[in-house]
């Protein structure tokens, strides 16, 4: 299993970062390319780069700002995990999407989708 993250930094504070970020279902907020969505209970459901994927709420911690997830269906992998965190940094916020993916070489793709989703991020706060 291959792990890595990617961060950027948001010149907003933890709780204003945290509306858009700890919202499972507003994912097309800030996240490019999405084609189309729908929440199933604890699934949303994502159409993107002709695909269906299914991601799988795991936790929700609203007072430490920490999302965990798991892509369930519709991308060629064994496992996943990535956990979304907003932390206070100076005045602004850090915002770090961590992620471990099986097989190994769908770890960049997931890091620079990622990267591309917190730079979208980060722009919505300029």
């Amino acid at each position: 299993m291959a792990a890595g993250a990617v961060d950027v930094t948001i010149a907003a504070t933890p709780d204003e970062v945290w509306k858009k970020v700890g919202d499972f279902a507003g994912i097309g907020d800030f996240f490019p390319g999405i084609e189309s969505f729908r929440l199933e209970g604890d699934d949303r459901v994502i159409g993107m780069f002709g695909m269906e994927i299914r991601e799988r709420l795991l936790a929700r911690d609203d007072a430490e700002h920490v999302l965990t997830y798991s892509v369930v269906d519709g991308v060629p992998i064994d496992s996943h995990t990535a956990t979304i965190s907003v932390l206070p940094d100076g005045a602004g916020s850090k915002v770090i999407w961590a992620y471990d993916v099986s097989p190994d070489e769908m770890a960049p793709i997931f890091g620079d989708t990622y990267k591309g989703a917190l730079t979208t991020l980060q722009s919505s706060f300029s």
